[in-house]
């Protein structure tokens, strides 16, 4: 055992030094740890709300249920008109009843697309949000199949009025059609950004030229979207002056104007950092937080 002795510690030896002169492993080579957390995602918890919570589903089912219920009240109406007062061209009476709807988060479903974004921590960008759109994957919110679907029994031409951008118009009626909406033919009924609108210049994504297109020959009976811009154009977008823009229009909202629900993206979340999109997501933070109650 005396002999073996100094072959063991200079073997221990020759081990150590080798283990120090080793390079380390470089971070791109090392192994998460098992059942490592996600990172943190501002969006978690409103994606989580919207494919996860059953109240999201039972909101807009009550939603379009009402709407539904107030559709053949305004269709026998012949002075109810659910376009903006300072859009509305001329008589209203006497023309082909309408009903205006945006697309995105208010007939058809993206979560998928923001679960992607989560799951990736990714943000979103028009090269990703086409790919999407080209999948002809979204599929139908509740009630916003039997709503459609009522109106169109009852003669009231479907209108879809949204912006995405004019490449993604075949995709949009595809996944439309794919999933049973009514699209009526002989008039162009969907109307994305871009619709060139012949002496109404648009500013913009706003959608008050297009909603007037459609006032010169229809009686709007209401209007449903997820955005205040869904239903008037907003001057100023601040959360005083998206207040400001709706507040002559309150007593419409359940009547007239159906608001849905979506806590993932809008155009209320760039209002509460002065819509610089520059800014860093923790000064984004930072005036999101300050625009807090306590």
């Amino acid at each position: 055992m005396s002999n073996l002795r100094p072959f063991l510690i200079a073997l221990s030896l020759a081990m150590l030094a080798g283990c120090a002169a080793s390079p380390p492993p470089r971070a791109d080579m090392v192994a998460a740890p098992a059942g490592a957390e996600p990172s943190a995602n501002d969006n978690l918890n409103a994606v989580a709300w919207t494919q996860g919570a059953i109240e999201h589903d039972l909101v807009y089912r009550e939603v379009y249920r009402h709407a539904g219920e107030q559709l053949l009240r305004a269709l026998a109406d012949q002075d109810w008109d659910a376009l903006p007062r300072e859009e509305r061209m001329g008589e209203a009476r006497g023309l082909a009843p309408a009903v205006i709807l945006d697309i995105d988060e208010t007939v058809l479903d993206n979560s998928p697309y923001q679960a992607r974004l989560v799951r990736d921590g990714t943000h979103y960008d028009d090269a990703s949000w086409a790919r999407w759109c080209r999948e002809e994957a979204a599929q139908p919110l509740p009630g916003a199949l039997e709503f459609t679907r009522l109106a169109a029994a009852h003669g009231v031409t479907v209108f879809y009025l949204s912006n995405r951008v004019q490449d993604l118009n075949d995709a949009t009626l595809a996944n439309l059609r794919k999933t049973g909406f009514p699209i009526a033919t002989g008039e162009p009924v969907f109307l994305g950004l871009g619709t060139a609108v012949q002496g109404c210049p648009a500013s913009g994504s706003s959608k008050g030229c297009r909603r007037k297109l459609i006032g010169r020959t229809h009686r709007v009976l209401m209007q449903v979207g997820d955005q205040i811009g869904d239903f008037v154009d907003v001057t100023a977008n601040t959360p005083q002056g998206r207040r400001a823009a709706v507040a002559g229009y309150a007593d419409w909202f359940g009547e007239r104007w159906f608001a849905l629900p979506n806590p993932t993206y809008g155009s209320w979340e760039p209002a509460m950092f002065g819509n610089d999109r520059s800014l860093s997501e923790g000064r984004q933070r930072a005036a999101k937080l300050k625009q807090f109650r306590y």
